[in-house]
């Protein structure tokens, strides 16, 4: 095994998601972690047996993107949940969000926005690591749209999974939820980080 799940059993008992909710989504989780290190595998020994021009080699090759971005995203978006307190407003992180949004109260609708967008996907919050400009971003499939050269500062996950099982249909009071529980302290590492 390349990679490990990581436990985030933290987060069970938290307000605003389920414990089902929970262990169906680490179990998802876990299943990016399993599919990754298998394709690693496969196309490790497709290397070594010199069987890389090959469509089967292809196409691993893209899937590879798929699995490990969602076992990625699914550590940045567990990571970034847990939080008890507000962002505190003298923070680097509130300071970049009112430098490129106005306020954080219009990076919060932005935000926010852009999540409720119809479909299935991630909103993250990125930063560019050229600039340090702070922007949000829609991502449909795991592997698709993210921007070059910038870093997940805030991820949510807005697939069906993350909220259905407690919100049904009601997207918008999931991502309350998801507000109510953001973990500041770790956004404000990943964007001072960066």
């Amino acid at each position: 095994m390349i990679y490990q799940a990581k436990d985030f059993s933290s987060l069970i008992g938290m307000e605003g998601f389920s414990n089902t909710l929970l262990a169906n989504h680490f179990t998802l989780y876990q299943g990016y972690v399993t599919n990754t290190n298998k394709l690693m595998e496969t196309l490790a020994a497709m290397l070594k047996e010199e069987s890389t021009g090959t469509p089967e080699y292809a196409e691993l090759k893209r899937r590879l993107g798929f699995e490990f971005n969602g076992m990625r995203l699914h550590e940045l978006y567990f990571g970034n949940l847990g939080g008890k307190q507000a962002l505190d407003k003298a923070s680097e992180t509130a300071k970049r969000m009112a430098r490129d949004f106005g306020s954080y109260e219009s990076w919060e609708r932005d935000f926010k926005a852009t999540g409720m967008m119809r479909g299935i996907g991630w909103t993250i919050l990125y930063q560019d690591n050229i600039n340090g400009n702070l922007f949000n971003q829609w991502i449909n499939e795991h592997e698709v749209g993210h921007p070059a050269g910038c870093t997940p500062v805030l991820v949510m996950d807005v697939f069906e999974h993350a909220f259905m099982i407690d919100y049904g249909l009601k997207r918008a009071s999931y991502i309350e939820a998801f507000f109510s529980k953001i973990d500041w302290g770790t956004v404000d590492s990943r964007c001072c980080a960066a």
